[in-house]
């Protein structure tokens, strides 16, 4: 899957560089100064990168834990996200990733324990209130956990503390790492969906919506808190009984009773990075839609928004109670 590694002369001889590297004896290694002269050139063509993404392996130097924005969260007073990848291996259309960054290269941070001083910090700081952590904002919390270990490190860490909840966002299937371990009370697997027909046009390299439906549910056996997170909503005239037919799939294998959260919220994306991905894929259907721009970020028209908002509320109130309901509109 990676044939070429871009090394950071510091971190060669960390020892989590050096069994990611082990893990890819034929790859092409390429030591570098520091990830940005890989990562941050202009004039680099993403949808090319795409095909065939090198792994870059750096250290992170600051901003290791940063505040959400305000309305990103499943009700939490004290609400963090942190990367410790930049970029995903999936390739879905929607995504402000494709926007965000001018290479479609993965950076992983190897310093994890700088990371976890900055967590431990982060609490200290509040003084035993809860604290949410949420990972897969910049990456996805599983799909390469095979490489990256990050599971394995900051599940354990974060369950030491009584004060802390740990959000891990995915689309993936890579659970290996998650049916091994002593499920953490304080951690919630919360996987993210569309219907079938928006994953086949639109999320190209995700696993299909029933292997991720079947992933959750052997988590849920094994004892771990499920979430699941309908975000963003994407707008097709048969909406109404695509997102039917994905909740009715849902519920029927998952124990509704069980779970921890569920969130939703509508395409919006700031115009800058929409620009650019228009740029990228200029016959995408869904950059025609019905989109509008308003403060700094593209979306759906305010009364659209809000039909499939209420819509989606009630469908998902015949399987979750409200309470447990949280709508993430101004994540960016």
């Amino acid at each position: 899957m990676i044939d070429t590694l871009y090394i950071e002369n510091d971190v060669a001889d960390h020892p989590r560089a050096r069994r990611v590297c082990e893990q890819f004896p034929h790859a092409k290694k390429i030591r570098c100064e520091r990830y940005t002269e890989v990562f941050n050139p202009a004039s680099q063509n993403f949808r090319l990168q795409k095909r065939r993404p090198a792994l870059i392996l750096a250290e992170k130097f600051r901003h290791f834990v940063l505040e959400t924005p305000h309305e990103f969260g499943v009700g939490g007073a004290h609400n963090y996200y942190f990367s410790h990848m930049l970029n995903c291996i999936y390739d879905c259309r929607y995504c402000f990733l494709q926007g965000m960054y001018r290479s479609a290269h993965y950076v992983l941070f190897v310093n994890y324990e700088d990371f976890q001083q900055s967590i431990v910090t982060t609490l200290a700081r509040h003084d035993g209130e809860p604290v949410w952590f949420f990972s897969g904002y910049d990456c996805d919390s599983l799909a390469l956990e095979p490489v990256t270990g990050f599971v394995e490190f900051f599940v354990p860490l974060l369950a030491r503390y009584s004060n802390a909840w740990l959000e891990l966002r995915t689309k993936s299937t890579q659970a290996r790492s998650l049916l091994h371990m002593q499920p953490a009370k304080n951690c919630v697997v919360a996987f993210s969906f569309t219907p079938e027909e928006i994953w086949q046009a639109l999320e190209h390299k995700v696993p299909p919506v029933q292997k991720r439906i079947d992933t959750m549910v052997r988590l849920q056996e094994h004892g771990w808190r499920i979430g699941l997170r309908f975000d963003p909503l994407l707008y097709h005239k048969d909406y109404r009984s695509q997102y039917t037919r994905l909740f009715a799939d849902i519920f029927q294998k998952l124990r509704a009773h069980d779970i921890h959260s569920v969130s939703i919220g509508t395409f919006r994306i700031p115009a800058p990075y929409h620009r650019k991905m228009v740029r990228l894929y200029p016959d995408e259907p869904l950059f025609a839609g019905p989109l509008t721009k308003s403060n700094g970020l593209v979306s759906y028209y305010p009364e659209l928004q809000q039909e499939m908002l209420d819509f989606c509320r009630t469908a998902l109130s015949a399987y979750v109670p409200a309470a447990i309901c949280f709508s993430c509109m101004q994540a960016y």
